[in-house]
């Protein structure tokens, strides 16, 4: 009997090592992203978004269970490298997923792309070398590339007469990105421009100083999570919320809003997605997010949601089998799902083409603070890289 069984055991190692590379077990996915420290929030957004996902798949895809590795980058790029390479090498995940911060992910990019010929789904920093001539087959975003969302406040901005304008951003990738795109659309008078200590500082007491002297029509500001909580709350206390309106990107959210409160109201920012878009795949995932959790879901979690989504109409496509890299790239930049934007395709460079919305700082009816869409300020937008990257 036992030599019967070994036998048994034998032929069944022997045709589980006969199968395709195609056949693995479930569709492995890393998802790279911040779960501890200040930012941690976004983090977490970004995983019940993903899990959310996860369930509206009912936990497969292609008839294979979903398996999800988080990883987390503790908001430093060394460390954010580190854990993608373990994704690669020793998880053997097909697809890398997530990534908050540019500098996180320009540290990461060629150790999941290129040295582990894995496909990198950017669920957030979109970086302008990566859009341009550091583009790679590997590489597609579901968020945007950096300059896009302050471009289409730089072009809101001018149709609302503002004459003149101060900005302010962190001192690292992004920052300069999103600094560099609203300059590049906005036609007024530029009164200053600060790059602030990333991530250390969050005291901009002397900025906001130099704001008060320089008198502008606006302020422009690009600081996520627990920065542009402790931003928005010192331009309330500086005053300057009486005298000069806030803009911004990526600062107000339904992550920083419980904590800005009141003092966020009637702040205009910039966005690709917006909760309220009124498509079927939006509104039940709005709908289901705050089920769960009490909350709105913020767009950090959107992008992840589409990401995933993105990733299992690929591997339908494919029936499950991800061991030819060129089909699945191929099946991927067809983005044949239903994203929460509504209409979803790709550039040439992989990222985007798509509307970015102005939304308003508003109380919903129940009270809580969220974002409403009040103008569509680009339409099917295009990153200003793209030329530069040399896929065609």
């Amino acid at each position: 009997m036992t030599a019967k069984l070994f036998g048994s055991a034998t032929i069944a190692l022997a045709a589980l090592a006969l199968q395709p590379a195609g056949a693995q077990q479930s569709v492995k996915i890393g998802f790279v992203s911040t779960f501890s420290g200040p930012q941690a929030a976004i983090g977490e957004d970004m995983r019940r978004s993903v899990e959310l996902a996860k369930e509206h798949l009912g936990g497969k895809i292609a008839g294979k269970p979903i398996e999800i590795v988080y990883e987390d980058d503790q908001f430093k790029p060394d460390v954010g490298k580190a854990r993608s390479e373990k994704l690669v090498q020793q998880d053997k995940v097909s697809f890398v997923a997530g990534y908050i911060w540019s500098n996180v992910l320009l540290a990461s990019l060629k150790t999941v792309t290129d040295e582990g010929d894995t496909i990198l789904i950017s669920a957030n920093a979109g970086p302008s070398q990566i859009a341009g001539e550091l583009c790679n087959k590997n590489y597609f975003s579901t968020s945007w590339q950096n300059d896009q969302t302050p471009m289409a406040m730089g072009d809101y901005l001018n149709t609302k007469g503002v004459k003149s304008l101060y900005v302010v951003g962190p001192n690292y990738a992004a920052g300069k990105d999103m600094l560099a795109g609203v300059k590049r659309t906005y036609k007024g008078k530029l009164l200053g421009e600060d790059y602030t200590k990333w991530p250390d500082q969050l005291d901009f007491s002397a900025e906001l100083t130099k704001i008060a002297q320089a008198k502008p029509d606006g302020i422009f500001i690009f600081y996520p999570g627990a920065h542009g909580v402790q931003f928005v709350k010192q331009w309330v206390q500086a005053g300057l919320n009486k005298t000069v309106p806030l803009y911004q990107v990526f600062s107000i959210d339904a992550i920083t809003l419980p904590q800005q409160g009141e003092a966020a109201l009637g702040t205009l920012g910039a966005q690709e997605w917006v909760n309220d878009l009124p498509n079927e795949q939006n509104k039940r995932y709005v709908a289901d997010f705050k089920k769960k959790h009490n909350v709105y879901p913020s767009y950090y979690g959107a992008q992840s949601y589409d990401a995933i989504m993105l990733i299992a109409s690929a591997a339908e496509a494919l029936k499950g089998d991800l061991s030819n890299k060129d089909k699945v790239r191929a099946e991927l930049k067809k983005a044949n799902f239903k994203s929460l934007r509504g209409d979803f395709k790709f550039n040439t460079n992989q990222f985007p083409i798509q509307n970015f919305y102005i939304q308003e700082t508003v109380k919903d009816a129940a009270g809580m603070m969220t974002v409403k869409t009040i103008a569509t300020a680009v339409k099917d937008g295009k990153d200003a890289y793209y030329d530069k990257c040399s896929m065609k």
